[in-house]
């Protein structure tokens, strides 16, 4: 499924440190890394090679520490604007993966100062992982170091969202036995239309979610759980996530209602900051 990641990377602590986030990939078919560190050539300028020389002893470190998971390691030292550089990488290597990092206090770090991871994000051609880690204390502490655990995946029954679902069933099969399919009744498109039929929409909805259950079942998933709550998408689903050990967020990055509200401008920056585990963002298809 992902035999080729791309991993935007910095020189900081955290930056290598949250390398771990990956090793569970490797049940999902991950064997190749492309260690990629962007310079930004509006900060660079003719300092480049200078700077890619400090770079590689801390780069060689990072890459070891792959090494140690079992994947076969590249480092690629990219200069131009990260994000387009990343994307473009990811293309030209044929990557089916892209990973970007960020704590869960800050919205981006070290080289993703200034939104460039939500910038691959959002011109990403291929599904992009959000490792995440909290840091208290000057300490980094981790959160994605076992990201098969208990996949939680929000749906809305958008095309995107179908997309995704295909990526949890391809996990399952990868050895996820626990995952939780989440589907948010909006409060405010039903508060102003449809409020006597919540009870008619959460009939249909469950047996949706109950069909989603029958083919994670199928795959070999063995507890399946399903939530629909009544409320704010974006809302429900951080509450939800607060109060459970999931391990992953797996979700379509478009989609009509409940996804188009989480990927909505300011909203996304939200969503993808203050979870705190991990988000697997599946593009729509183009």
């Amino acid at each position: 499924m992902f035999s080729k990641i791309i991993v935007g990377t910095s020189l900081s602590e955290t930056s290598g440190k949250i390398l771990c986030c990956l090793k569970d990939l490797r049940q999902a078919g991950a064997s190749d890394v492309i260690l990629a560190h962007a310079m930004n050539i509006r900060d660079v300028g003719s300092l480049y090679s200078q700077l890619r020389t400090l770079a590689e002893p801390m780069l060689e470190e990072q890459k070891k520490v792959l090494e140690d998971m079992g994947f076969s390691v590249e480092i690629e030292v990219l200069l131009g604007f990260p994000a387009i550089e990343i994307n473009r990488l990811a293309r030209e290597k044929q990557a089916s993966l892209i990973a970007v990092h960020m704590t869960s206090e800050s919205l981006f770090d070290d080289t993703f100062v200034g939104g460039v991871a939500y910038e691959v994000i959002q011109h990403a051609e291929l599904p992009v992982l959000v490792m995440k880690a909290k840091t208290a204390h000057g300490q980094c502490e981790l959160v994605c170091e076992e990201v098969l655990t208990h996949v939680i995946h929000p749906t809305d029954f958008s095309d995107n969202a179908e997309r995704a679902f295909a990526y949890v069933e391809k996990l399952v099969e990868s050895g996820c036995k626990k995952v939780t399919l989440l589907h948010v009744q909006e409060q405010e498109r039903i508060d102003q239309y449809l409020k006597d039929r919540l009870a008619e929409f959460n009939a249909i909805d469950q047996a949706r979610m109950e069909r989603l259950k029958e083919r994670l079942l199928a795959k070999g998933a063995e507890e399946v759980f399903i939530e629909i709550p009544y409320g704010s998408p974006t809302r429900e689903l951080l509450r939800v996530v607060a109060e459970n050990a999931y391990s992953m967020i797996v979700m379509g990055s478009q989609g009509r209602g409940f996804i188009s509200e989480v990927f909505l401008g300011s909203v996304s920056h939200n969503i993808i900051r203050k979870a705190p585990v991990p988000v697997l963002l599946i593009p729509a298809a183009r």
